[in-house]
């Protein structure tokens, strides 16, 4: 049987000597990083088939950890340890790319039934970059970029971005856009999908003297693609 190698990121040296005693009687192979740059580290160079992360760590925090080891292409499950039981907390941990999260105090048999779920669950795997020209999104990082310049975007606007991405060229009518980026129970104002519209065209094109999101006469709004994205002519 092959033995599982665990990575503990935790800066309290109590709590890191219990996890990894713990975890060693359970018979997994244990590394202890004592805070966010050697975790980051270590989670890059080596392959773990779990990490156990703090968030609250002396350097850098456990969401910019998850943030290395997902941008370094590092996809071993991530199960977040922290005291801050808030859901915006919770919410930050998974949007960096965390799998599960645990609050402390913890039950020990807790953590290693959710250790075990996520090793039956396995690695995830990157989702692919989206880009259409130089319009760029990375729904792991969650970053939007055109060019080398990024760009911040609102929930809705990137989950909009993320669909005309995934259709480029294709005419996307207002109930499909709203079904998608809202939900099939959504029913307030279909205007939402035009106002949303320009919010994008705000960021993603006009800044950057482009017209990648046209109207679709009696249907809605497509995503242009290249050559057709490119800077008016003047004249």
């Amino acid at each position: 049987m092959t033995t599982m190698r665990v990575l503990v990121v935790e800066d309290e040296s109590k709590m890191a000597d219990l996890l990894r005693r713990g975890l060693r009687e359970d018979g997994f192979a244990v590394d202890l990083a004592a805070n966010g740059e050697d975790g980051s580290w270590m989670g890059i160079e080596n392959d773990y088939d779990v990490i156990l992360l703090d968030v609250m760590l002396p350097d850098v925090d456990g969401f910019e950890v998850c943030r290395r080891l997902r941008a370094g292409g590092r996809w071993a499950p991530i199960l977040m340890l922290t005291a801050r039981a808030g859901v915006q907390d919770r919410v930050a941990g998974l949007d960096a790319g965390a799998d599960d999260y645990l609050t402390k105090p913890f039950s020990f048999d807790e953590l290693l039934a959710r250790v075990r779920a996520l090793l039956r669950r396995g690695p995830s795997e990157r989702p692919p970059v989206l880009s259409v020209g130089d319009l760029v999104l990375d729904p792991a990082t969650r970053r939007v970029a055109r060019g080398d310049e990024e760009i911040d975007l609102t929930p809705k606007e990137f989950a909009l971005l993320d669909l005309f991405l995934r259709h480029p060229g294709e005419a996307l009518s207002r109930a499909r856009i709203l079904e998608h980026v809202w939900d099939f129970a959504y029913d307030g104002d279909s205007n939402v999908v035009d106002v949303y519209i320009r919010y994008l065209r705000e960021k993603i094109d006009r800044p950057f003297g482009r017209r990648s999101i046209e109207t679709v006469r009696g249907v809605g709004y497509r995503l242009r693609r290249p050559p057709d994205d490119v800077p008016p002519t003047s004249g």
